[in-house]
């Protein structure tokens, strides 16, 4: 009989976790269902997420109105098998056996949606390039 290989968990974190990583981790649990364990969070989370990053997603067919920004905890980070960092600058503690990437993209904060489009453009190109590595070594 196969191992059944265990699910991957990725978190997405930024300072505010009211823009990018809430984009990332909300294209990565619209594509991969089930298959990925999907966490977000921040070093300094807002008290909500951008409007521009909610009208912006609600056109690629994403509804994140709901979701709301959470701090990051070392738990979190501990749990996960992949930590995305989208400026979170120093922030983020670092775990030995854990896979860090840095995304390095424009921060959607004071922006209009127009602003906005290219970077979740670019964190959904990230996101499906990052989903199809996961699914590939699992």
């Amino acid at each position: 009989m196969p191992d059944l290989a265990p699910t991957p968990s990725v978190l997405f974190v930024c300072v505010h976790n009211a823009g990018r990583s809430q984009m990332a981790a909300a294209f990565l649990t619209h594509l991969a269902g089930d298959h990925v364990q999907v966490r977000s969070a921040g070093s300094a989370p807002a008290a909500t997420v951008n409007p521009a990053v909610v009208a912006a997603m609600a056109e690629a067919g994403i509804d994140i109105s709901a979701e709301i920004p959470k701090v990051l905890t070392v738990d979190a980070v501990r749990s996960s098998d992949v930590v995305i960092t989208l400026g979170c600058g120093d922030t983020c503690p670092v775990f030995p056996g854990k896979r860090y990437l840095d995304w390095q993209l424009p921060d959607p904060a004071g922006q209009g949606v127009a602003a906005v489009r290219p970077i979740r453009d670019e964190i959904e190109r990230r996101v499906r390039d990052l989903l199809t590595e996961l699914t590939q070594t699992s």
